[in-house]
């Protein structure tokens, strides 16, 4: 009676996508639900929680520290999107190129910096940007007589810190979706375009740019998501969660301090359904506007 119960061809659906209904119910769902609630409760390990209605919500619209971790995860979002996404797309056209030699050494360069520990790279790059003269950046700088620069300590030169350790891990990744995608788009295209003239700036514009669409939509997609939830690479560049003046404090970073390290977590709840929030309408956003919901015309 069981055996014939799950074999059964109305049953059998709903039981291959019963482990995607659990783990979704119970390690996405649940806590979301959970955070919303305490996002309206003051709560705190040890204590009694208690209903506070909208107050850490309102609170957020005053908290300066807040506004100062929203604006650098926008601003780190960004510009890893005006990095991350065009050089990448060159890096793959190149590599893809029929004169290109080497490829297989070249993605594997380009990919090796994201199997290296975040941990390990971010101490690395602290070190690399420390403000001793004997740093690596300040010692290249040294040599065209530039005076060593605290970059860990000021707003630009810090985001330049951060950012260039974005580019190194994140390069390699990026360039591996539009490789994949560059496979798709069939070789008799360019062939027919240079036969009609075109140049290989025409072919890259008319032809791979508009056919690469859809993974450049899932490349910026996952990008803008990355960017609002940095957290680990700023923790570890200043070896810790408390940078100067908060120059590189993030969102994530901020629900951390009120989480974990002074035990509000109903103010952290709210400060992560804030995060989500803005995620999805950026998100929502760009993919409508790329025309991802639109339904396509179907010829009778």
């Amino acid at each position: 009676m069981i055996k014939r119960f799950i074999y059964s061809q109305k049953v059998a659906p709903y039981v291959f996508i019963l482990p995607f209904v659990l783990v979704f119910a119970i390690f996405w769902a649940y806590p979301l639900l959970d955070s919303f609630q305490m996002s309206f409760q003051k709560v705190a390990l040890g204590q009694e929680s208690s209903w506070v209605g909208f107050s850490n919500y309102e609170k957020l619209l005053s908290d300066k520290v807040f506004l100062k971790a929203l604006l650098n995860s926008f601003a780190y979002m960004l510009l890893t999107l005006v990095i991350l996404i065009p050089f990448p797309l060159l890096f793959a056209v190149l590599i893809n190129s029929k004169l290109m030699w080497g490829k297989e050494f070249f993605k594997a360069s380009f990919f090796f910096p994201a199997l290296t520990s975040v941990v390990v790279a971010g101490t690395i790059f602290r070190l690399m940007f420390g403000e001793m003269e004997g740093s690596l950046i300040n010692s290249f700088l040294g040599l065209f007589g530039i005076d060593p620069v605290k970059f860990l300590k000021g707003q630009v030169t810090g985001f330049i810190a951060l950012l260039a350790l974005a580019t190194w891990r994140w390069t390699g990744v990026n360039m591996l979706y539009f490789l994949s995608g560059l496979k798709n788009i069939p070789d008799d295209y360019y062939e027919a375009a240079a036969i009609d003239g075109a140049s290989k700036l025409q072919q890259f514009f008319k032809i791979t740019v508009p056919l690469l669409k859809p993974t450049s939509i899932y490349v910026v997609t996952i990008s803008i998501y990355a960017g609002l939830a940095m957290f680990i690479e700023s923790m570890m560049l200043w070896n810790g969660n408390n940078s100067p003046k908060n120059i590189g404090l993030t969102i994530v970073g901020y629900l951390y301090r009120q989480g974990i390290e002074k035990n509000n977590l109903g103010y952290a709840a709210a400060v992560g359904i804030v995060l989500l929030a803005i995620t999805m309408i950026i998100n929502v956003t760009q993919l409508s506007l790329s025309g991802m919901f639109k339904k396509e015309d179907q010829s009778s």
